[in-house]
């Protein structure tokens, strides 16, 4: 892997790591989302394909919050409802 790809892997990581979870389906969709998208880049980075680990992690974890209620997951506020 480039160095370049390292750098682009960590950044986008920590970026996808602000994610949160809420009260709402569309707050968990999101964070869902972002946390599945971060798991999916570093796991994809491990064997080649960060982009396409990304993706996956992003559309699974999306679903996964969009058919939870706040009963079975919730992890807080999300970072953008903080005050």
């Amino acid at each position: 892997m480039m160095i370049k790809d390292v750098i682009f892997t960590l950044i986008l990581a920590s970026l996808l790591g602000l994610s949160a979870c809420g009260d709402s389906k569309g707050d968990r969709a999101i964070s869902g989302g972002g946390i599945g998208a971060a798991v999916g880049l570093v796991g994809g980075a491990l064997v080649g394909a960060p982009l396409e680990g990304a993706v996956i992690g992003g559309a699974v974890g999306a679903g996964t919050g969009a058919l939870t209620d706040e009963d079975q997951i919730n992890l807080g506020d999300p970072a953008w409802k903080k005050k």
